[in-house]
């Protein structure tokens, strides 16, 4: 591997997920993935959620419409590399015949090579690196273990983005929780300063008035609270 190539994959280790979401990460893994791997033309991050393929991130137009012709057709070298955990490697798309139709696409796109290797991220997300040429035979021996590698790295940067996306999610449902319960007890010491009455029954109070009106229990008590405010 030359000083270059790993010069580049060093990039992968200086991503900052705090500075980016899920998406904004992959767009960095395919743009340097795109410099990394010898006869890359074009690249694209294919994840799979609850058997829904999606193309992530992508540096081009040819990738996009490739991706989502497998997409559509339930077919072809990324999903199949997804599906595996493996690496497909396509060094003639005009003589390849697993996938029909899949070829004559690609060739439409104007893409002669492909390469998807497998990305286990989690149980609940696969993906795929898919590295597109012009030239058939572009990816050789040392260009497929380059893209292993790499997928390596960016497999560890996904599911990394991952797991700070879904920990960011977490702490905004936490913190919405929290601003629910406070202004329900609120409402509540409302309830309970004007009736004289238990906090068990100023909330039965609430949950009578949330259902009447089909409204959530916070919106109600908001609604409590705002009307004592004003």
């Amino acid at each position: 591997m030359s000083e270059q190539s790993l010069g580049v994959l060093s990039e992968l280790g200086r991503i900052c997920l705090g500075e980016s979401d899920l998406e904004g990460v992959l767009e960095q893994v395919a743009t340097i993935a795109k410099r990394a791997v010898p006869g890359a033309h074009e690249v694209s991050v294919t994840l799979i959620r609850a058997d829904r393929p999606h193309t992530a991130a992508a540096t081009g137009q040819a990738a996009l419409l490739i991706d989502k012709w497998q997409y559509e057709n339930g077919r072809g070298p990324c999903l199949d590399a997804a599906a595996t955990h493996s690496t497909i490697c396509v060094g003639d798309v005009a003589a390849e015949h697993r996938w029909p139709g899949w070829q004559d696409h690609a060739g439409e796109a104007g893409v002669h090579s492909a390469l998807s290797v497998g990305l286990p991220i989690q149980e609940q997300v696969v993906g795929a690196l898919n590295i597109y040429g012009l030239t058939a035979g572009v990816f050789d021996e040392d260009a497929v273990t380059l893209a292993e590698t790499f997928a390596g790295y960016a497999a560890i940067a996904c599911a990394n983005a991952h797991l700070y996306d879904t920990t960011v999610t977490l702490a905004q449902q936490m913190q919405l929780a929290m601003e629910s319960r406070a202004v329900i007890e609120q409402a509540k010491g409302i309830i309970m300063s004007q009736r004289r009455c238990t906090p068990d029954e100023a909330f039965a109070v609430l949950s009578r008035a949330s259902q009447d009106a089909n409204r959530k229990l916070r919106d109600v008590a908001a609604s409590v609270v705002s009307h004592i405010q004003h």
